[in-house]
C-alpha cells in the first residue's frame, strides 16, 4: 500500500493515538539510560531551585523589613539565594546539554533505522511512494522529533514539576487563595482537549504540504534543462508558488488555532490571578497573612501560571511531534515483499551462470491490466550471449527485473544455476549478476568510490585494471585529482560515454558470472559507442550475457537473438536466420539497416 493513502487515513485518527506514536520515539531515547538519568537529575535540581526562590524572598520580606530586624540575618538570606541561583544555573546548563544530546542522538538513530528499512524495500515500493516525500520525512519530520526530545519534553517536565511543587507550596502558604487558583485549572484543560484534536490534524496536514513543496522543488531542479528548453519557468514557478501558498494556508490555520488556544488559557489564568490577588491584599490588610507570605504566593503563583500556560504550547508541540513520529513509524513498519526465505537454498559452487525462465507470467502491480510476460520460457547456457530485441513494451526489461528478483512472477519459475530464485537468498542471487544499465547511475562521490561500487574492497590496482579494460583509464587519469576527483551530482562532470564506461568498469570489478546489458550504447555518439562497445567485448568474455538492444547493429554478432513482442518470444535465431525468415526482426532490421525483409 502506498504511504500517501495510509497517511490520509492517519490524519483522521483521534488524539488518543498520540501516545503510541511518541512511544516509538521513547523506544529510541531509552537506549541511553545514563544520559537520560543525568538529564532528569539536572531537571529535578533546576525545578527545586526555582521553587526555593519564593521561599527565600518570603524570609527576606518577613524578617528583613520587620521592625528591629538583624542585618546579619538579611545577609544570610541573600547568600542562600545566591547559592540557589548558582545551583539553578549549573542544573539548567546540565539539563540543556543532556537533553540536547538525547535529542540529536535519538534523531540520528531514527534516521539510520528508517534508512536501513528503506534499503530493504523492493523497487515496486518506490514506484508507489515518492522518494522526495520519503526524504522529507527523514529531514523535516525528524527535525520536529529532535525539537521535542531535545527541548519540548524537558520543558514540559520542568514546568510540570514547578507546577505541582508550586501548587503544594501555595496550599502551605494560603490554602484559601490556592483553592481559588486551582479552580481555574479545569477552565484551562477544557479548551486544550477541545482544540487539541484539530491542532494535531492541521499539524499533520502541514507536514504533508511541506513534503509536496520538497517534491516539486526536487523534481523541477532535477529537470532544469528540460524546464528551460521548453520555456516552462513561469509555469513551474506558479506551480511551486501554489504549493507554497497551500502550505502557508494550512500552517496559518494551525498556528491560528494554537494562538486562540494560548490566548484562552493565558487570559483565564491571569484573570484568575487578578481576582485572587484582590482577595489576598485584603487578607494582608486584616493581618490574616504576612507580607512575605503574600510575596512568596505571588511569585509562586506566577511560576505556576507560567508553567501551566507553557504546558498548553507543549501539548500542541507534542501533537505535532506525534504526527511526525507517526509518519516515521509508517516507514519503519514497512515490510519488503521480496525477502530471503526462512531456509534459503544455497546456490551451487562454483558459479556457472546458467539462466532459465519456465512458463513465466507477470504483470506489474502498477499496471495490472497489461501482461508484461505471458507463458515465457527461455534457457541460457553458461557463457552464452543472448540478445533480446523487440518493440517497446515487449517485456525485455522485465526479464532483468525478475532475474534480479526485484519482482516475483505470478506463475512459472526463474532460475539461476538451477535454483529457483524464490527459494534462494536475493542477496546471493544478485551477487552473481553484474549489470550495465541504459541510464548510468553516478553517485555524488569520487571516481574511486563510483568505480568500486562494484566491489567495495577493490584495490587501486584492480580499479585501474578494470578502467583500462573499460577504456576509461585515459580520461580518469586526466581528471584534476585522479580517482579522488569528485564527479558531481549524477556525474555532471562527465560525458555520457564516460559515465557509461565507468558503469562498465564497475561491472568488471564485480566479476560476476552473469552480465545484464540494458541498452548500454543507446544514447552515445559514434566515437563513444565504439569505445564502449570495445569495452563491452572485454566485459562479456567468459560470462553469461543477456543483451537488450533497440539498435540492432549492436547485437548482429550475438550467438542467439530472441525476438519478443507482447510478452512472448515470437522468433529465435541468428541475425542471418532471422533476416531470411522475414518476420518481426526482419521488419525492424529493414527500418534500421535498409535491408530487404
Amino acid at each position: 500500500m502506498a504511504l500517501r493513502s495510509s497517511q490520509r487515513a492517519a490524519s483522521a485518527e483521534p488524539t488518543a493515538r498520540m501516545l503510541p506514536a511518541l512511544k516509538l520515539v521513547w523506544g529510541f531515547t531509552i537506549r541511553y539510560k545514563l544520559q537520560l538519568a543525568a538529564a532528569l537529575v539536572s531537571l529535578l535540581i533546576a525545578a527545586m531551585a526555582t521553587l526555593w526562590i519564593p521561599r527565600t524572598f518570603q524570609k527576606v520580606v518577613d524578617n528583613g523589613f520587620a521592625a528591629g530586624a538583624d542585618p546579619s540575618q538579611i545577609g544570610g538570606y541573600f547568600e542562600g539565594l545566591l547559592f540557589v541561583v548558582v545551583a539553578l544555573a549549573f542544573a539548567t546548563a546540565g539539563r540543556f546539554y543532556f537533553v540536547s544530546w538525547l535529542g540529536e542522538r535519538t534523531v540520528a538513530d531514527m534516521r539510520a533505522a528508517v534508512h536501513r528499512n528503506l534499503l530493504r524495500m523492493p523497487p515496486r515500493w518506490f514506484e508507489e511512494n515518492r522518494p522526495s516525500e520519503i526524504a522529507s520525512r527523514l529531514t523535516a519530520d525528524t527535525a520536529i522529533v529532535e525539537q521535542i526530545v531535545g527541548t519540548t519534553v524537558s520543558t514540559a517536565l520542568r514546568n510540570l514539576l514547578i507546577g505541582i511543587g508550586g501548587v503544594i507550596y501555595l496550599f502551605a502558604l494560603a490554602p484559601k487563595l490556592a483553592a481559588y487558583l486551582i479552580i481555574g485549572i479545569p477552565l484551562v484543560v477544557t479548551p486544550i482537549i477541545w482544540m487539541g484534536s484539530r491542532v494535531r490534524k492541521l499539524s499533520r496536514s502541514s507536514q504533508d504540504r511541506i513534503a509536496d513543496i520538497g517534491a516539486i522543488a526536487s523534481e523541477t531542479l532535477g529537470a532544469m534543462k528540460i524546464v528551460q528548453a521548453f520555456g516552462q519557468e513561469k509555469r513551474e514557478a506558479a506551480r511551486f508558488q501554489s504549493a507554497v501558498e497551500a502550505g502557508f494556508g494550512v500552517a496559518r490555520r494551525r498556528f491560528g488555532t494554537r494562538a486562540i488556544m494560548t490566548a484562552m488559557v493565558i487570559g483565564l489564568l491571569f484573570g484568575a490571578i487578578t481576582l485572587i490577588l484582590w482577595d489576598a491584599v485584603s487578607d494582608v490588610a486584616s493581618g490574616r497573612t504576612t507580607g512575605g507570605a503574600l510575596t512568596a504566593f505571588v511569585i509562586t503563583a506566577a511560576l505556576v501560571t507560567g508553567s501551566f500556560g507553557a504546558l498548553t504550547e507543549v501539548y500542541g508541540d507534542l501533537l505535532r511531534a506525534s504526527g511526525a513520529a507517526g509518519r516515521l513509524a509508517e516507514l519503519l513498519a514497512q515490510e519488503p515483499e521480496i525477502r530471503a526465505p526462512a531456509n534459503p537454498v544455497a546456490l551451487p559452487q562454483p558459479p556457472q551462470g546458467a539462466l532459465a525462465f519456465a512458463d513465466v507470467a507477470f504483470r506489474y502491480p502498477t499496471r495490472p491490466d497489461v501482461a508484461a510476460l505471458t507463458d515465457f520460457s527461455l534457457e541460457v547456457a553458461p557463457g552464452e550471449t543472448v540478445a533480446v530485441v523487440g518493440p517497446s513494451g515487449a517485456g525485455k526489461s522485465t526479464l532483468f527485473q525478475l532475474l534480479q528478483r526485484f519482482y516475483d512472477p505470478a506463475s512459472g519459475t526463474v532460475s539461476v544455476d538451477g535454483v529457483n530464485v524464490r527459494e534462494a537468498d536475493p542477496a546471493e542471487v544478485r551477487a552473481r549478476i553484474a549489470m550495465v544499465p541504459q541510464e548510468t547511475v553516478i553517485f555524488g562521490a569520487s571516481a574511486r568510490d563510483n568505480l568500486r561500487y562494484g566491489r567495495w574492497d577493490a584495490s587501486d590496482d584492480a580499479i585501474w585494471a578494470a578502467a583500462d579494460a573499460a577504456n576509461a583509464s585515459e580520461f580518469l587519469r586526466a581528471l584534476p585529482d585522479g580517482l579522488d576527483t569528485f564527479l558531481g551530482e549524477g556525474g555532471a562532470r562527465l560525458s555520457g560515454g564516460q559515465r557509461q564506461r565507468i558503469a562498465i568498469a564497475r561491472a568488471l570489478l564485480r566479476d560476476s558470472p552473469i552480465l545484464l546489458l540494458d541498452e548500454a550504447t543507446s544514447a552515445l555518439d559514434a566515437e563513444s559507442e565504439r569505445l564502449v562497445q570495445d569495452a563491452l567485448e572485454h566485459l562479456m568474455t567468459g560470462r553469461t550475457t543477456l543483451v537488450i538492444a533497440h539498435r540492432l547493429a549492436t547485437v548482429r554478432a550475438a550467438g542467439r537473438i530472441v525476438v519478443m513482442d507482447g510478452g512472448r518470444i515470437v522468433e529465435t535465431g541468428t541475425h542471418a536466420e532471422l533476416i531470411a525468415a522475414g518476420g518481426l526482426y526482419a521488419r525492424l532490421a529493414a527500418l534500421q539497416f535498409n535491408e530487404a525483409a
